[in-house]
């Protein structure tokens, strides 16, 4: 059965890792629906997805239809914060990835037992743990 990912990055945090989450959620789709793929887009305009209100709503809908969250957090972002506190409560796994030479992970996610932590130093140690992740699901 096709998994349906929601992928979670930075839009309004900032953007420097767009062409990271593109590249990550290519590989999501060779093993499911990636339901945010928008969010890998280098050239996104955050004002063409609608209103506050409009994004919220579709953004929790996708999160309820979820299988699992991946969630790239090197660039902090209060919506990718809020989207892991939401998919917790709604029991969807969530993971996590973060370069750890880049940021330092907010002990609110790695001190949450719930979260899948997986800190990486390089993109091909990214795509391995993402590989394996994909592998045992």
């Amino acid at each position: 059965m096709m998994k349906k990912f929601y992928f979670a990055g930075s839009i309004r945090g900032g953007r420097v890792d767009a062409e990271l989450y593109q590249r990550m959620i290519a590989r999501l789709k060779e093993r499911g629906t990636v339901l945010t793929e928008h969010v890998g887009r280098p050239d996104l305009v955050i004002t063409e997805q609608g209103t506050d209100e409009e994004i919220y709503l579709q953004d929790t809908a996708w999160l309820l239809e979820s299988d699992l969250l991946v969630a790239e957090c090197t660039c902090p972002s209060l919506g990718v914060g809020y989207e892991l506190a939401f998919a917790e409560k709604m029991g969807k796994p969530c993971h996590v990835f973060y370069n750890k030479t880049k940021c330092r992970l907010s002990a609110m996610i790695a001190g949450n037992s719930f979260f899948h932590i997986h800190p990486y130093e390089t993109e091909e140690e990214l795509f391995n743990l993402l590989d394996q992740l994909l592998t045992s699901i």
